[in-house]
């Protein structure tokens, strides 16, 4: 029940990052880079000392699952934006000529958003079986993930001229899609190689996220020396929460 209790309070931060990103006008990019190092942080420092303690399911004896699934959850979610669309940093320098910003608000954007959204609130339900130290953990994370996604996908919906009432439907597929994700996380059992698996899934979707959604943003059109500061600190501060919790 508190995961998903848990999964609620992250719809907030989404609405706050909306929020920031309506009031601001060139002043959040310190902010993502410091969002970036937290999810850095956690992936490094509490994720995968997880995974690998728990990894006992091998392929063709040589290579581990948790490996497997660390570059499946990767490429995962890079397929299905680059094939569906996805919510890409407003005004980031490597975005395409067959940029996908107009489908964020239409069925195959907002289904590509709702299930990396899901499958974060799997992450938050099954990691309270493992401790509440990683549960927590996760949660604070979950908070950055969410934050960064309302800032970007508002930013990037004023940016095209795409800000319309689809903005309210997307921050209420998020609530749904994060509170039935940590629904099912939570009703489920897994054995430890499994949560090893999923946790390394896992691993691997934030890592897409963090280097391929907010660095690019943080670091587009601002000075980087700053912004690779607020990452370290980003970094530092996830290693203290992790060790104190």
């Amino acid at each position: 029940m508190l995961a998903i209790i848990l999964a609620a309070l992250t719809v907030g931060a989404t609405t706050v990052g909306g929020i920031v990103a309506l009031k601001s006008k060139d002043r959040f990019h310190l902010v993502l880079g410091l969002s970036a190092g937290l999810l850095l942080g956690l992936v490094a420092f509490d994720l995968l000392p997880e995974v690998f303690a728990n990894a006992t399911k091998m392929v063709n004896g040589k290579i581990a699952g948790v490996s497997l699934a660390f570059l499946a959850g990767f490429l995962v979610l890079h397929f299905i934006e680059e094939y569906f669309g996805g919510h890409e940093p407003a005004d980031s320098d490597y975005e395409h000529d067959h940029s996908h910003y107009g489908n964020i608000a239409g069925g195959f954007g907002a289904l590509a958003m709702a299930v990396h959204v899901f499958l974060d609130g799997i992450a938050l339900g099954v990691a309270f079986h493992v401790s509440n130290k990683l549960g927590l953990a996760i949660f604070f994370a979950l908070l950055v993930h969410a934050f960064s996604d309302g800032l970007n996908t508002v930013a990037m919906l004023k940016k095209t001229g795409h800000w319309s009432k689809a903005a309210t439907y997307l921050l209420l597929l998020d609530a749904i899609a994060r509170i039935g994700g940590a629904a099912l996380g939570n009703s489920i059992h897994p054995s430890p190689g499994w949560l090893a698996i999923y946790l390394a899934f896992f691993s691997g979707i934030i890592i897409y996220i963090a280097t391929s959604h907010i660095l690019p943003e943080a670091h587009s059109n601002h000075p980087s020396r700053v912004t690779m500061l607020t990452t370290m600190a980003g970094v530092a501060v996830m290693f203290g929460v992790v060790t104190l919790l």
